[in-house]
């Protein structure tokens, strides 16, 4: 996760759009006992099942049985999917929703398109609002636009753990310690986290990995008609795609995996770099905010920002800010996710100011509400269950990067080197997954999906979240994978107002045209 908090490594589209894309759907949850007849195969479940093992043949030869979920055309379903993939039991099975967005025009259609937003923890099926509607219609008038909220997610057996209440604490602890007596809070905390998860969700943790999900995917695919998988996946989900790819190469349909994640590192160099990433956002958004006369942090040079944003954050770690009726404190570390926060995307540019701003009057409340928009915590105290399951598949994909205090503050220097002002944060934030009370089942690995047609990757030369390397190592990892850059700001880039981007990738989607090599657009 990115900063300032003590969960592990969120990637995940802006938090506006997740915002307006949870507006819709809201009547789509699990457990419905409706009838409706399956869509139209390409070809049948049976068929699908015949590379699998015989005892998932159940999974495989089910029905979705489609109902509509909201007043503006989306349908739901559940779908059952094995616990444990390896020991599948009829007792234990989960079961994980589905929605849909038919495919709006008249002529052929291409089958379904899978989407997912990041995370890991973001809601696809929430994602899907914003994508059946806002991805360009090129696409959504041939593909059946379709989301699944991963295990663990959302809608589909949600993993538990902290109160509204309790997490309102966690994440205000100082995630910055200054002395012993910190230190030992702040191992507190994670250790109160995830000894809560494993009070709640304890059955559920040791099978919400990465490939347990890519599984899910392959499914789905087969119950939706689909020879093969057709998928959009931004930032974690980039992951997640990039696995079933690995899993299934010959499944493999058409795959845009847009603001990559790099599977062969560790935790320690992810976490590292992407602070790096992080520290390059703030740079283009200081270096934007001095030429502006009313800009919070001075008008001298973007290193000037840097050193008026350092004082902020250690004004806040001495004094939090009163809020007024939020009636929570800013604390440096939701000051600090505040900022975060608005790194993912450049429009959030201005409100960031307003709130720096205001937190330089002595009103904390601005920055407070960005910090609860990463946090997906509503007006009312509720919070999602993001943090929850960010935690949960993070920690099982991985080695935790550092095992104890001692751990981190060898790898401070790096952390600081790579990001002066917020490498603090992310090298403590390291820490949550030493506790957790599941062993880790992945591993940092090369993916090449040999066999698998080509892959598009997409990579952002300015990506807050994951920093434009990641793109050029999956992309070059993968055999037939094929890189596409933009040159700018903010997390992801397709459907996100670039047209060269959205046309290129338009263009592999509906013809698998891929782009030429180099190609960039601005």
């Amino acid at each position: 996760m990115p900063a300032a908090t003590h969960t592990k490594r969120l990637l995940r589209i802006p938090a506006t759009v997740a915002v307006t894309a949870g507006l819709l759907l809201t009547a789509c949850s699990g457990g419905s006992g409706h009838k409706a007849a399956a869509s139209s195969p390409v070809v049948s479940g049976r068929a699908a099942t015949a590379a699998a093992a015989a005892d998932l043949a159940p999974y495989y030869d089910q029905k979705l049985s489609w109902r509509s979920c909201s007043s503006t055309g989306f349908d739901c379903a559940t779908m059952k999917v094995p616990l444990d993939y390896a020991h599948p039991d009829p007792h234990d099975d989960l079961q994980l929703v589905v929605a849909r967005k038919k495919a709006t025009g008249k002529g052929a259609k291409l089958g379904s398109l899978l989407v997912n937003p990041g995370g890991p923890g973001g809601s696809a099926i929430d994602y899907l609002g914003y994508a059946a509607l806002g991805y360009p219609s090129a696409v959504t008038s041939r593909y059946d636009m379709v989301a699944v909220d991963p295990r663990g997610v959302a809608r589909s057996e949600p993993v538990e753990c902290l109160t509204d209440k309790q997490m309102d604490t966690f994440t205000a602890v100082d995630t910055t310690p200054d002395n012993a007596a910190e230190v030992s809070a702040l191992q507190a905390a994670d250790r109160n986290f995830d000894a809560a998860c494993e009070r709640r969700s304890g059955k559920l943790l040791a099978h919400v990995s990465t490939v347990d999900s890519a599984r899910d995917m392959d499914v789905l695919r087969a119950l939706l008609g689909d020879r093969k998988l057709n998928y959009v996946g931004k930032s974690y989900g980039t992951f997640l795609g990039a696995t079933y790819a690995g899993l299934f190469p010959k499944r493999v349909g058409h795959l845009v995996l847009d603001g990559a994640m790099d599977p062969s590192i560790g935790a320690l160099d992810s976490s590292r770099t992407q602070a790096g990433g992080f520290e390059v956002a703030f740079d283009a958004f200081a270096r934007d905010c001095v030429r502006r006369a009313d800009c919070p942090l001075g008008t001298t040079s973007a290193a000037d920002a840097g050193r008026h944003l350092d004082a902020l954050f250690a004004s806040l770690d001495a004094h939090p800010l009163k809020t007024g009726s939020l009636a929570r404190p800013l604390t440096e570390a939701l000051g600090t996710t505040g900022v975060i926060s608005a790194m993912y995307d450049q429009s959030m540019w201005p409100t960031l100011r307003d709130a720096l701003t205001a937190a330089n009057k002595g009103d904390g409340a601005p920055l407070l509400q960005l910090s609860d928009s990463y946090y997906e915590r509503d007006d009312k105290g509720k919070y999602s269950n993001l943090m929850f399951a960010n935690s949960a598949v993070n920690c099982l994909d991985l080695p935790p990067a550092l095992k104890s205090p001692a751990d981190v503050e060898k790898a401070l220097p790096s952390f600081e080197k790579a990001s002066p002002h917020f490498g603090r944060t992310l090298a403590w934030s390291s820490l949550g997954c030493a506790y957790w009370p599941v062993p880790a089942t992945g591993h940092a690995a090369k993916i090449t999906a040999k066999g698998a047609g080509p892959i598009l990757v997409v990579g952002t030369t300015r990506d807050p979240a994951t920093p434009y390397a990641w793109a050029k190592s999956l992309a070059a990892q993968l055999t037939s994978g094929h890189l596409l850059t933009y040159d700018g700001d903010g997390h992801t880039a397709y459907g996100r107002g670039s047209s060269c981007i959205d046309n290129a990738v338009n263009a592999y989607l509906l013809k698998g045209t891929v782009p030429p090599a180099g190609k960039t657009c601005t």
